[in-house]
């Protein structure tokens, strides 16, 4: 049986960057174990590649901080880098009077959690900036951008094998063991074996709480209950007469069907929150006839049968319809009491964000274990 430094399972975004805080200083021992064929499969690859400010985000909660912090170190990482993304901006928008109170609490929130730049507007000055928009009111967000999320993935997974690191594709995890001289891993694929790691990071994404429990001595009262809160998108035929974001005031379980931008100006519209009890990768055309009234509540020229079944993606939940979100669920030794092992659980939106960030706080709970002990 092989034994290794480290594992990360999951090459999704987030796993991708804790590989490369890992593989810095442990280089070439450190594994990453993906069981798709390739890189940010699932929820890293279906998003709306936002980089957001971190305004929503309850004060003193980990996506909070995360995501401010994050934001910042996203966008030096892909400027240094060459990373494609824009600050293009965002305005979130209240459609009626009753929903103005809400933008005034998200000013106050994104102030008290240190986002820079946030403005209130009246309706007419949120139209100067975009005519075709309809809103009583508006909050500027100015440091609000969006990401080529594939470019991004590529590029940290370029740092952690230019350590030495390894990726591994088509490697799912079939279960495990804690043991006291480590974490031993069965790895599925081509070719079977057992690894034994001193170290492992559980950056599963949909998966991490069934990962979690596969895994024989770890303690099932610290494994979530998994929710999946499916996000359907809606492309747009033709070019949308908007620069920037726009969000509608926030919703249960999500953040309002809203309007994206790619790098190439090309509109998309969503997510919805359809929750199911499993996830999928198909969109529903029919649920495309919410989305009108939803968009039109701020864009009342969208045309008809302008709408295109995109993607979905799905949002791996720790916390089910009606309950309120959970913050990210980041599980270290001093947690669950099993050395070496940090899971993380519920990292939806702004993981995306938040990466380079939230890996350091995952990698810092690993603590310092020195090689061969």
């Amino acid at each position: 049986m092989e034994t290794v430094e480290a594992v990360v399972i999951g090459a999704g975004v987030v796993g991708l960057a804790c590989a490369r805080a890992l593989a810095g200083p442990l280089g070439g021992d450190v594994l990453v174990l993906e069981r798709h064929g390739s890189f940010g499969r699932e929820t890293s690859s279906r998003n709306s590649e936002v980089i957001h400010a971190g305004l929503y985000y309850p004060g003193g909660s980990l996506k909070a901080r995360l995501c401010v912090e994050g934001s910042r170190r996203l966008r030096r990482y892909c400027a240094d880098r060459g990373v494609a993304h824009r600050l293009c901006g965002k305005l979130i928008v209240a459609t009626a009077a009753e929903q103005e109170a809400g933008l005034e609490s998200l000013l106050r929130q994104g102030q008290a959690n240190g986002v820079a730049g946030l403005a209130l507007l009246s309706g007419r000055e949120a139209q100067r900036l975009e005519p075709a928009l309809a809103c009583t009111a508006a909050l500027l967000s100015p440091h609000t951008g969006i990401v080529d999320s594939h470019a991004l993935m590529q590029a940290l997974l370029a740092d952690v094998q230019a350590a030495g690191a390894s990726f591994v594709p088509g490697s799912p995890i079939l279960g495990g063991a804690v043991e006291a001289e480590g974490i031993v891993l069965e790895v599925g694929g081509r070719e079977p074996v057992r690894i034994r790691a001193r170290r492992v990071v559980n950056a599963a994404g949909l998966e991490a709480p069934a990962l979690a429990a596969s895994l024989r001595g770890f303690p099932a009262e610290w494994i979530p209950v998994a929710c999946y809160a499916k996000g359907n998108y809606f492309s747009c035929r033709g070019r949308v007469p908007f620069s920037r974001l726009i969000y509608p005031v926030p919703e249960p379980g999500g953040l309002g069907v809203h309007l994206t931008l790619d790098l190439a100006g090309q509109g998309r519209f969503g997510p919805d929150v359809e929750w199911v009890e499993k996830p999928d990768s198909t969109v529903d055309p029919r649920r495309g006839a919410d989305f009108y009234g939803a968009v039109r509540q701020y864009w009342p020229g969208l045309p008809d049968d302008a709408l295109v079944p995109a993607f979905c993606g799905v949002r791996p939940k720790i916390a089910g319809p009606g309950e309120p979100a959970a913050d990210f669920l980041v599980q270290g030794p001093r947690e669950h009491g099993v050395a070496g092992l940090v899971n993380l659980f519920g990292i939806e939106s702004p993981g995306l964000t938040a990466c380079l960030a939230l890996a350091d706080h995952a990698v810092g709970l690993l603590g310092q274990v020195p090689r061969g002990g």
